[in-house]
């Protein structure tokens, strides 16, 4: 099988997708390790908030709370599936689908094998994010169990040391898969710039780069997070994201 069924530039726009989503995933993989950013900051206001759940004897609005991290998860995961189903129907429908876009400004479709790949490859992008979404429910699911079992006042520093690395390290997992999840979509839209042509894909990708980097690492929601739990160094907040 050949390749010819899809000019060359769009081969190098799909290239350059693949390489702003999975180099952007191991960027800021790598870069978390040595500045601040949205998922180390919550790991930081994460245990402040189990160190002042076990000092309390009532637990339920901790244990709700992550009840409704869960349902957000949940939220998407369901919706994903939805969209994933609406797009297998618009792949069993592509003789109706081309001659209908063909007939819209800017939309260009090389070839019906050409077409059937972009789809196809939305398909892949939101199972991605389902599978991300469904494993960080779980994950939230035995969250629960663990806030259920946390230790006491009374037990030792030791006991409650371990409980709050566990439990923030498994809450990490489920943050991180949601993030995975949520980061899917974003590169999975930025595809739809595919539809009207290459240059559009590669900027679209481009620009979801920009925006991902922005909010993780100079946003001023990370700004929050780091002044909750740096009182004595806080950065300068701003209305603009």
């Amino acid at each position: 099988m050949t390749l010819s069924f899809m000019p060359f530039l769009d081969w190098i726009a799909f290239i350059w997708f693949l390489a702003c989503w999975i180099g952007y995933t191991y960027f800021a993989r790598f870069k978390q390790k040595s500045t601040s950013t949205i998922a180390n900051q919550l790991e930081a206001n994460r245990v402040e908030w189990l160190e002042r759940m076990i000092s309390r004897e009532m637990r339920m609005a901790d244990i709700s709370s992550i009840g409704i991290l869960q349902r957000n998860v949940t939220f998407f995961a369901s919706t994903t599936i939805f969209i994933i189903a609406g797009l297998l129907t618009v792949l069993g429908s592509t003789d109706k689908a081309i001659p209908l876009l063909e007939a819209l400004p800017w939309i260009e479709i090389d070839s019906r094998a050409a077409w059937e790949l972009k789809i196809l490859i939305l398909v892949v992008s939101f199972a991605y994010a389902f599978f991300k979404f469904t494993w960080s429910m779980r994950q939230y699911n035995f969250a629960i169990v663990l806030f259920g079992a946390a230790p006491s006042e009374s037990d030792s520093s030791k006991d409650k040391s371990i409980y709050i690395k566990q439990t923030n390290w498994l809450l990490s997992r489920a943050s991180n898969s949601f993030n995975y999840g949520l980061r899917a979509y974003t590169f999975a839209l930025a595809t739809l710039g595919w539809f009207f042509n290459p240059i559009v894909f590669m900027v679209s990708a481009s620009i979801v780069v920009a925006v991902l980097y922005r909010r993780e690492f100079y946003s001023a929601t990370l700004a929050a997070l780091y002044n909750a739990s740096h009182h004595s160094n806080e950065k300068q907040l701003s209305d603009n994201g």
